[in-house]
Formats: structure tokens, sequence, C-alpha cells
């Protein structure tokens, strides 16, 4: 999605479609004790059946709020190449073989995410890189995309979020 649209994006999915989970971790790196950490260290994990997730953004950063109490703040001041990017969107979607077996189905590159023989998502995945952290936030069911423009010509699209 373009960077320039984030909180425009974020904030029509909050309005619009249910958040499930909350989860923000560090990006890994050397800690305090000189060891490198691959994963990162999960600063929230927080399910939000009967919460209400929001957020702010000021000249200090951006809030992530959980019914108004800040739960986490970005100060939106680190810079690096993966955050030159806007939110991204996935879908969790589960197709059953013959066998009854459940497989995750992967888009790849240049996919329509509205393909009739798709199944139909049960969540989708916000995801941003913020400040060295990683922010993702669960919704149920499929949040809706519409092209916005192209990134790389015929693959790569810019989506925005769609309320429909």
């Amino acid at each position: 999605m373009p960077k320039e649209l984030d909180f425009e994006n974020l904030r029509l999915c909050l309005d619009n479609y249910k958040a499930t989970n909350l989860f923000i971790r560090d990006c890994g790196g050397i800690r305090e004790d000189g060891k490198y950490d691959l994963q990162g260290l999960t600063k929230v994990k927080e399910n939000l059946e009967n919460k209400n997730l929001d957020f702010k953004k000021d000249k200090s950063g951006l809030y992530i709020l959980i019914d108004t109490k800040e739960v986490f703040h970005f100060p939106l001041k680190s810079s690096g190449t993966r955050e030159a990017d806007g939110f991204s969107l996935a879908y969790e979607r589960i197709k059953i073989d013959k066998n009854g077996n459940e497989r995750l189905v992967m888009l790849g590159r240049g996919e329509n995410p509205y393909d009739p023989e798709l199944p139909e998502p049960r969540s989708s995945i916000l995801r941003h890189n913020l400040d060295h952290h990683l922010l993702e936030i669960d919704f149920k069911g499929r949040i809706d995309l519409k092209f916005h423009s192209w990134w790389i010509e015929p693959d790569w699209k810019y989506w925005t979020i769609d309320v429909r």
C-alpha cells in the first residue's frame, strides 16, 4: 500500500473491520548482553476480543491504544530500507484437500486476491515495519482492497483499503 496513505488505511481498517489480535515485536539485533537475537522480543501481544483498538498520531509519533489506554508508542524517527514501505495486507486462506488436510494458500506475485477459485480469507493481517518494530494487526475475515496504482507493471500493484 502507498506509504503516504498509511494512517488513512489504518483508520479505515479500525473503523470498518473487527480487529482480533495485536502483535508488536522489535526486529532483532544486538541485545544489552552483547548477544545477537534474530527474532526480536515481543513488546505487545494482545487478544482484542471485547476490546477497542485505536491509534492517535501527533508530532511525537504514533500511539497504539487499547480501550483508550496507550500500549505502545512509535516515535516514527528511525529510518531503514524496509521502513520506506507502507502497510501490507496478507490474507489467511485455508484450503482443505481431498484427504481433509488443511493447507495455507499463499498467493504469488501478480495474482488476483479476488480470484473466485480461491478460498475466502479467514482473517486479514495488516503489517508494517516502524521504528525497527514489526506491527501486526489481525482482523476477522477479509479486508476489502481496491486498486490504487502501479508500482511495477504488470505484476506489482499498490492497493488501498476499500469500504463496501
